[in-house]
């Protein structure tokens, strides 16, 4: 009896296995960091830090977010705190073939160093950027004071 030697081919699509990578690493993040007053982490926004001056510069990738209503960047406790929200403005998701955009809440924690105040902060959002300047982090290195060398005297004797 003949065996049906007939073979189905299933194309693979990279793209798919790289969304279901990205969607389990961010359910990774979301279990070990996420989780803050009972509200979960939607995604985790790219960030970059840098000094400039004296100043240091926290970049952070927010694309498609309502600076004024749904962003909060407080100094609590010796840190900076920048919380938010990304929102899918879009009612359907049944017309979606892959989602490689992240929406939710988020809430990034940076220590400052003693003395840092909210004072010492600005935030400026421009073109998907949220730039937060902390201003006056990094002390001047002190620079080296040379101590002279006296010779020593002679101990004077005590008229009796």
């Amino acid at each position: 009896m003949p065996r049906n030697t007939a073979r189905t081919t299933t194309l693979w699509d990279p793209f798919t296995a790289l969304a279901r990578m990205d969607r389990e690493f961010d359910d990774l993040v979301r279990r070990s960091w996420g989780t803050t007053g009972g509200r979960g982490a939607g995604f985790v926004p790219a960030v970059e830090l840098r000094k400039d001056g004296q100043d240091v510069l926290v970049v952070f990738e927010l694309p498609g977010v309502d600076v004024e209503n749904d962003i909060s960047i407080e100094v609590d406790k010796g840190k900076l705190v920048v919380s938010g929200e990304r929102r899918d403005t879009r009612a359907d998701d049944q017309d979606v073939l892959v989602r490689e955009l992240r929406y939710g809440s988020f809430r990034r924690e940076f220590a400052l160093p003693g003395g840092i105040s909210a004072e010492n902060v600005e935030a400026s959002y421009d073109a998907g950027l949220l730039s937060v300047r902390v201003r006056d982090v990094i002390s001047p290195e002190p620079q080296p004071v040379r101590v002279p060398v006296t010779r020593a005297s002679e101990p004077k004797v005590l008229d009796q």
